[in-house]
């Protein structure tokens, strides 16, 4: 079979596709490193300010433009993603690793996502409110921001975008995009499809690169909000510059350490289910993923080997085959942090429960595959492992004693994100919902699997109150009051009175 060459990237900019033009890097196929997707150019700081530049000079006209035929575009845009499906999940499969079946489901996702905002383009963006004055109206109205900077993960390459674009631009904002420089191709592949359905040019722009192009971006001060999916390290580090200017907004979902709370009360089965997919799904590479297993003492040795032979029978392999259950990690350096964490587990005294180590034999001789990570620790102060953000088949099962003690064990780490509950006892739902510090919860179901019309956003290390999804709405737009006197003398609330005169 002929091989297809890479294809170019370009960065878009002011309605004009900018072919390479100094440094350039590639995406290569995680399930086989040797092909190379696509090169694609290396966006500097003189790049990323001329697409802040262009989006700044297209906000006047987007702003004025309708909400309801700003709208009317992304149903344009839902046409085309159906059209696009199975492509799109080929691509994503293709540069990011997701088994087919995850990418159409992320596409799907994606699609949700435009669908809502084009239902809300006819909803009302405000509220009417009372007044203290008999003539008086008074109002709330939201008002876009500006120009928003959207930099996302390679992990959802395809729906965590539209959860910030979509919201964005709807509201009037323009945008410049900067998609992961693991996932550039289906970030382009994206924005091209945002043309297609007529968005106008500056009103969307696309740049590429690594962390000078996004830090340029964050400096910029035409730059209104960030909107930002990843890491802590890099999240912080936005807030600290976004601090240096005085009317910037920031929304930031950053790592987790999720968990999976097994109850004494739990159906087994349902609980090795939700934990399997909690944990194993994208091979542990979303934010939600769960890399704890809180199980209940009388549980936890039927549990362990329920979830041990469920483990066992995953299929892993080649991102294109639908019938595999996860594929390979990103590269080599997710590999590489994954290994450390596993022998991080050993040194802290875990009981290695499944050995997961890199498999590199068959099919999965030229990718960067890993069998899961199973082990048993008991809670402690100061067990790294069970703390700290792994992002891979990385898994710690953990006893509890009572209900107060799983919620302690949950709480004791600097992230609160996601979290899952089995029971069957409403009193026992309810005591986590309230004590546990989390962004979403689950009951009987597992950690993961976010829909678009949730807020979807953690507290601590892992958000910073701003969700995103359709939580975003309300960052993306600020409120301002609106009062009119339909009266012919000036009245004043509070009783404040109007004599000019003593």
């Amino acid at each position: 079979m002929a091989t297809v060459p890479p294809l170019v990237g370009r960065h878009f900019i002011g309605g004009h596709w900018l072919g390479p033009a100094g440094a350039q890097f590639e995406s290569r196929n995680p399930a086989q490193l040797d092909e190379v997707l696509g090169v694609f150019p290396q966006a500097s700081a003189r790049e990323a300010n001329e697409a802040v530049a262009a989006a700044r000079s297209a906000y006047p006209s987007w702003r004025r433009t309708s909400r309801i035929h700003r709208a009317e575009l992304f149903d344009n845009l839902a046409q085309l993603i159906k059209r696009e499906t199975e492509n799109l999940a080929r691509l994503m499969a293709q540069e990011c690793g997701k088994v087919l079946t995850e990418c159409r489901a992320e596409v799907i996702e994606g699609l949700h996502m435009i669908q809502y905002v084009f239902g809300t383009g006819r909803m009302p963006c405000g509220e009417i409110v009372a007044s203290e004055i008999a003539e008086k109206d008074a109002s709330v109205r939201r008002k876009p921001w500006g120009v928003v900077a959207v930099i996302t993960p390679w992990n959802f390459p395809f729906a965590v975008p539209l959860w910030m674009l979509c919201p964005s631009l709807l509201e009037g904002n323009t945008v410049v995009f900067k998609p992961s420089e693991d996932t550039p191709l289906i970030g382009q592949r994206l924005i091209e499809l945002f043309l297609e359905a007529g968005f106008p040019g500056g009103v969307v722009n696309l740049v590429h690169g690594e962390a000078e192009a996004g830090e340029a971006l964050v400096r910029n001060p035409d730059v209104n909000v960030v909107l930002f999916t990843g890491s802590y390290e890099v999240g912080h580090r936005i807030q600290q510059l976004s601090a240096e200017h005085y009317d910037r907004i920031v929304a930031c979902e950053m790592g987790s350490k999720s968990a999976v709370i097994v109850c004494e009360d739990a159906r087994l089965d349902l609980a090795v289910t939700s934990a399997l997919i909690s944990a194993f799904k994208t091979s542990g590479q979303r934010c939600v993923s769960a890399s704890r297993i809180l199980v209940h003492d009388r549980l936890v040795e039927a549990f362990v080997q329920k979830y041990l032979d469920g483990a066992k029978r995953l299929r892993i392999g080649s991102p294109l085959d639908a019938g595999n259950f996860t594929g390979p990690v990103i590269h080599r350096a997710a590999v590489e942090k994954v290994l450390r964490y596993n022998q991080l587990a050993r040194e802290e005294g875990a009981e290695v429960l499944l050995d997961g180590s890199p498999l590199t034999s068959g099919e999965h001789a030229r990718g960067c595959y890993l069998a899961p990570f199973i082990y048993r620790v008991e809670h402690r102060p100061g067990v790294r492992c069970i703390r700290e953000e792994v992002f891979g088949p990385h898994v710690a099962i953990i006893p509890f004693r009572d209900n107060e003690h799983a919620i302690q064990i949950y709480n004791d780490t600097p992230y609160g994100l996601s979290m899952a509950v089995i029971t069957e006892s409403y009193r026992t739902m309810r005591l986590f919902r309230e004590e546990c510090e989390y962004g979403m919860g689950y009951v009987n179901l597992p950690c993961i699997g976010a829909e678009v019309h949730l807020p979807f956003g953690g507290v601590k290390k892992s958000g910073n109150g701003h969700p995103s999804a359709a939580g975003l709405i309300e960052t993306v737009t600020h409120k301002t009051a609106w009062t009119v006197n339909h009266g012919t003398e000036v009245k004043m609330a509070q009783g404040l009175t109007t004599q000019l005169e003593a």
